[in-house]
């Protein structure tokens, strides 16, 4: 056989099949009376999958598919510090870690310490506002870092020779 045999072949199967179902076979360029035609299912004014969509709306779907959200809402702690919890208190303290609800944060001296721990539960509340609630659980609140005195490879457990200090 020879391909437009096979061509042949195929479309009159092809007939067939359409016979026994019940709908007919238009060709192009000719209507008859009474002649059904199979509209296209196309995507209409309303929402579809196949439209378009925002950069935005495909990140956020992306990141909740994946299991980001709070990972993102916990850099959004970190991005927004100054707005979330006040200029005063973000040029004195500065987020750390966030790790299972809970934010580190580090104060530059041990008032600043103290103060973030007596307003703390204001800062909960402004970080829920701004990031949502949930997000932020716990906060820790770290005093300044002391130097290492551990220098070189070899040290002695304990104090050793700073045990005057105190």
């Amino acid at each position: 056989m020879k391909g437009s045999d096979l061509a042949r072949a195929a479309l009159e199967a092809a007939r067939a099949s359409a016979k026994e179902r019940g709908s007919r076979v238009v060709r192009k360029g000719v209507q008859g009376a009474g002649v059904r035609r199979r509209r296209r299912r196309w995507s209409g004014p309303g929402p579809d999958d196949r439209d378009p969509q925002p950069l935005g709306r495909v990140a956020s779907r992306i990141a909740a598919d994946r299991g980001w959200t709070e990972r993102l809402a916990g850099g959004q702690v970190f991005a927004r510090w100054g707005k979330l919890v006040g200029e005063d208190v973000a040029e004195h303290a500065q987020p750390v870690a966030f790790s299972d609800g809970e934010l580190t944060v580090q104060a530059d001296s041990t008032a600043w310490a103290t103060q973030l721990r007596l307003l703390q539960r204001e800062l909960l509340k402004r970080i829920a506002a701004g990031v949502g609630v949930g997000v932020v659980r716990r906060l820790k609140v770290q005093g300044p870092a002391a130097p290492s005195w551990r220098y070189g490879p070899r040290h002695v457990p304990g104090r050793g020779p700073r045990d005057t200090y105190g």
